[in-house]
């Protein structure tokens, strides 16, 4: 993502760490019930896992 974009904070459940990142990407998923539901992923700093974090429609939407 360009530098340009806001940066956020996510959780990584394996460190139970909270870190910010500015290098993230929207994902898109529906759910069983039908919605749909958006998240901004990121690289975890420890590790090769991804931290995924639940954004807002009107957020997703803009900075896709």
């Amino acid at each position: 993502m360009p530098n340009g974009w806001p940066e956020l904070e996510f959780y990584d459940v394996k460190t139970k760490t909270k870190f910010k990142s500015n290098e993230w990407r929207i994902e898109t998923k529906v759910s069983d019930d039908g919605r749909t539901r958006y998240f901004a992923v990121t690289k975890a700093p420890a590790g090769t896992h991804e931290a995924w974090r639940i954004v807002g429609k009107d957020f997703a939407l803009k900075n896709m």
